[in-house]
């Protein structure tokens, strides 16, 4: 079924039927579908946002919503920016589109405690959006990968949303990370990561020239 609906947006998304505002109602069935089967799509979720600046008594706030959420879920990349370009300014006012642009913030700066301490207190803000924690985990592994050489396991528990034993191992075990001793995780080596890189400049002997002809 994901498929075959992927499948026709895709088709739907093509030529100048790409802004199409018939076709709105198919795209912000195909957000909920990505939602619910947890899959994403951001050409449609941008054709949907564009269709809503061309039509603004269509937009529907709780489409923005979910598309702003899936946008998290692809982090590092910049989704969430390209998203938020296409959004009416007064609608970005709105608390709950407010709170996810900070939820952004605080994911963007590497304040994960404090995103799930703010995520916490509002949990029917992801709800429907399955996988979304997993998600945003995964971005998390991928901040602590390229910067922790060793972190202390109690706060690796911390930054994943104080996950339980058996589902912090999991992570670990995913990440390729290690248990040693004194409660310490080993992450990587980060000395092995760094490369050095030799800068070589050419001056071509005319340009020399030309420079000391000008001081003379």
């Amino acid at each position: 079924m994901a498929e075959q609906m992927q499948h026709k947006i895709k088709q739907m998304l093509r030529g100048i039927d790409r802004y199409n505002p018939n076709n709105l109602g198919h795209l912000e069935t195909y957000v909920l579908r990505q939602s619910l089967d947890n899959y994403y799509d951001l050409e449609a979720n941008l054709a949907v946002l564009k269709l809503y600046q061309f039509n603004p008594k269509e937009t529907k706030k709780e489409t923005v919503i979910a598309i702003l959420l899936k946008a998290l879920t692809a982090l590092p990349n910049t989704d969430f920016v390209l998203c938020k370009c296409l959004i009416d300014s007064t609608l970005l006012e709105d608390e709950t589109i407010a709170l996810i642009t900070s939820l952004h913030n605080l994911l963007e700066t590497c304040r994960f405690q404090h995103f799930w301490g703010e995520l916490s207190a509002k949990p029917d803000l992801i709800r429907g959006i399955n996988g979304f924690e997993n998600s945003i985990r995964k971005f998390i592994c991928h901040v602590i990968q390229i910067t922790y050489q060793t972190i202390e396991k109690s706060t690796l528990r911390l930054l994943l949303g104080g996950l339980a034993d058996n589902q912090l191992n999991q992570w670990m075990t995913q990440s390729g990370w290690k248990d040693i001793e004194n409660g310490f995780v080993f992450i990587a080596n980060q000395e092995e990561n760094i490369k050095t890189k030799n800068i070589t400049e050419k001056i071509d002997l005319e340009n020399v020239a030309q420079v000391i002809a000008a001081y003379r």
